[in-house]
């Protein structure tokens, strides 16, 4: 994989240094990232990067599955950047910008040619704001690649997850976009025996002939 980095907003709430900062610390330890990979939590509140990092620490230490170890830690701590900005804020994305640029000049990228991931871990009204703010940046393309995660929840109806499709889909290219929702199928799984029973091309095949049996797997503990 080369040389990516990650940008998580949202990055002072509970998701990141609950689960995806212990996660990132988890595939550093078992040699599943490039050594030079870079990581930039991007919230509001003002701070240093040694604030930020000692925040991820303390979430890494709680909740990492393996348990941590300072050295490892020290090693990914290095990587570890922290940008603050309003949502709304375009110098917010331009410095945004300025920083990946800089952090790409460091590991000998051109300016505009490294691969950016952004993960938007931040409460649902933020999401469309971001995207705009992104696009107007000129960050969701790059000479390398740009990709963008959006964490659950994805609307909350039909309606407002095709509306939000749509503007993300107005800024990134669907080959560019990771989309995240814990619950999509929690009513399907809730009403199984209906959905089988109802629907004319399970019905003949969702039986003991062709199934041995079934999983259900709850993989977090989180609401």
């Amino acid at each position: 994989m080369p040389s990516p980095s990650i940008v998580i907003f949202g990055a002072s709430g509970d998701l990141t240094q609950r689960k995806l900062v212990p996660a990132l610390y988890n595939l550093w330890r078992d040699g599943l990232l490039p050594p030079d990979f870079r990581l930039i939590g991007f919230a509001r509140r003002a701070k240093s990067d040694d604030d930020f990092r000692a925040e991820m620490r303390a979430g890494v230490a709680q909740h990492s599955r393996q348990p941590l170890d300072e050295t490892s830690w020290q090693n990914f701590a290095a990587v570890v950047r922290y940008h603050a900005a309003d949502y709304d804020d375009p110098a917010g994305y331009e410095g945004l910008r300025g920083l990946l640029d800089t952090l790409d000049g460091e590991r000998g990228i051109e300016p505009g040619a490294g691969q950016r991931l952004f993960y938007l871990a931040t409460p649902p009204e933020v999401y469309p704001r971001a995207v705009t703010q992104l696009g107007a940046a000129r960050l969701h393309t790059s000479d390398g690649w740009a990709r963008i995660i959006i964490e659950k929840p994805f609307g909350h109806d039909l309606a407002s997850a095709r509306a939000l499709n749509a503007h993300v889909l107005g800024v990134f290219q669907e080959r560019q976009v990771y989309r995240i929702d814990h619950y999509l199928g929690k009513e399907t799984v809730q009403n199984i025996l209906a959905f089988r029973l109802g629907n004319s091309i399970f019905e003949p095949l969702w039986n003991r002939r062709y199934i041995e049996h079934v999983q259900i797997l709850v993989a977090s503990s989180s609401a």
